[in-house]
C-alpha cells in the first residue's frame, strides 16, 4: 500500500511553517514525513527549515532529475526531491509545504494527493508579513491582493477536492484541524 502525499498550501504569512513544526511530533507519530524543501533563498532567511541553494545549483539539481516536484514563485525557484517518491512507495505518507500555482502539476503526478488550503484573514496575514520582514510594504499589498483574489476565486469555484483550514486563530487549532485531515485521508480512527 502506498503512502498517501498532502500538499499543504497557503499564501505567505499564513503560518504553513508554524504549523508544520507544531504538527511535527504527531505527524512523525503518524508515520507521516515532512519534506525539506530546496529553495534559491540565503540560509540567513528566516523561516522554514530548507535546504538554500544557488540558482545554478538548483538548475543543476533539476537537469539530474533530482526532484519530485518544482516550481517558480515570487522569484525564487522551489524543489521537492524524489526521496518523496520513496517514501509514499514504502508506505509512509508525505506532507508538502507546496505551491497554490502548482496545484494542477502536482495533481497531474499525484492523482490521489490531499490538497490543503492554510487561510488566514486578511488583517492577521498583513501582521504577520510585517513582523517576519522579509517583504517591502509594497510587495506585502501584493501578497494581500493576490490572497484576496485567490480567496476568491476559490469561493466561486466551489472545488471540493481541496480541504480548507483556518490558521487565524490558535496554532493548537490548526494542528488538530490538519492532523484530522490527514487522519481522514490516511483511513485513521479519528483522533481524540
Amino acid at each position: 500500500m502506498s503512502g498517501k502525499l498532502i500538499y499543504l498550501m497557503g499564501p505567505s504569512g499564513s503560518g504553513k511553517d508554524s504549523l508544520i513544526e507544531a504538527a511535527r511530533p504527531y505527524l512523525a507519530e503518524r508515520g507521516c514525513e515532512v519534506m525539506r524543501r530546496v529553495i534559491t533563498r540565503s540560509a540567513e532567511s528566516v523561516g522554514e527549515d530548507a535546504q538554500s541553494v544557488s540558482a545554478q545549483t538548483f538548475e543543476a539539481l533539476k537537469e539530474q532529475g533530482a526532484f519530485a516536484l518544482h516550481w517558480q514563485a515570487h522569484g525564487l525557484s522551489y524543489g521537492i526531491t524524489t526521496q518523496l517518491d520513496d517514501y509514499l512507495r514504502q508506505g509512509r505518507h508525505v506532507l508538502v509545504n507546496g505551491s497554490r500555482a502548482y496545484l494542477r502539476q502536482a495533481r497531474e503526478r499525484y492523482p490521489d494527493l490531499v490538497a490543503v488550503m492554510l487561510c488566514v484573514n486578511t488583517e492577521v496575514l498583513h501582521e504577520r508579513l510585517l513582523k517576519r520582514g522579509r517583504e517591502t510594504p509594497e510587495q506585502i499589498r501584493q501578497r494581500l491582493q493576490r490572497n484576496e483574489l485567490f480567496l476568491d476565486a476559490m469561493a466561486l469555484l466551489g472545488d471540493d477536492a481541496i480541504e480548507v483550514l483556518d490558521n487565524s486563530a490558535s496554532i493548537t487549532v490548526a494542528v488538530r484541524g490538519l492532523l484530522a485531515l490527514i487522519d481522514d485521508a490516511a483511513g485513521y480512527p479519528a483522533s481524540a
